[in-house]
């Protein structure tokens, strides 16, 4: 019997169920009743790049009534994690400018005379300095804000931003997120050694966004 407000495909959606650490199924809806399928039991469909909790899936949410609850203590990215994931996507940004100023200098020394080439290169780099911040902004806002939930560092560490419930959060908020960097830079960065000082290890501007960089939970 298909459960009042709920569509056929939903109520069909087979899910693999993890059982004492193992991935068993798939199994329907009604098998899961019969395993007593709890929040925090995980879950996965075909159409999930990984295992979710049972309550972070909203049809099964409808469903059996569960609660939404906060990302665990145990998912939150380390400091170590973060910072390496920082110092990559600096590189990467860098190398994109130095490269793409590289190919310009080349073409440069070809059409420009002498003096000119100098006064030329000395513009460019400045630019680079100049527009490497605003650069790694709009990477970061983007990339967090995107689909895979972080920036190329992030991906390559297993880390991702997310909202308080694991979710994707929008550009606005991750512009906010990444502006906010400008003040656990200003406190001389003690607002990214809070990460050490409370239970969902935030910098100050993960807690100024409402924000969370957490890692991936099991393999899929």
């Amino acid at each position: 019997m298909q459960t009042p407000g709920l569509n056929t495909s939903a109520t069909d959606t087979q899910y693999v169920l993890v059982v004492a650490g193992k991935p068993e199924g798939p199994f329907s809806i009604d098998e899961l009743r019969t395993k007593k399928i709890k929040p925090g039991d995980f879950v996965k469909t075909p159409g999930m790049d990984d295992y979710k909790e049972a309550h972070e899936v909203a049809e099964l949410r409808q469903l059996f009534g569960f609660s939404r609850q906060p990302v665990p203590l145990q998912y939150f990215g380390s400091f170590d994690q973060r910072a390496t994931a920082s110092v990559v996507d600096w590189f990467i940004v860098l190398g994109v400018f130095v490269l793409a100023s590289f190919v310009v200098m080349l073409l440069l020394l070809l059409i420009l005379p002498g003096d000119d080439n100098k006064i030329v290169r000395m513009g460019i780099s400045v630019a680079i300095v100049v527009l490497t911040i605003p650069a790694r902004l709009v990477y970061s806002v983007v990339m967090e804000s995107g689909p895979k939930q972080g920036t190329y560092g992030k991906q390559l560490l297993k880390i991702r931003v997310c909202d308080r419930y694991g979710e994707r959060i929008d550009s606005s908020k991750a512009l906010g997120r990444n502006l906010a960097k400008t003040l656990s830079v200003a406190t001389l960065f003690v607002g990214y050694l809070m990460i050490f000082f409370n239970k969902k290890q935030q910098a100050l501007h993960d807690i100024v966004a409402d924000t969370l960089v957490i890692k991936d939970r099991l393999d899929g």
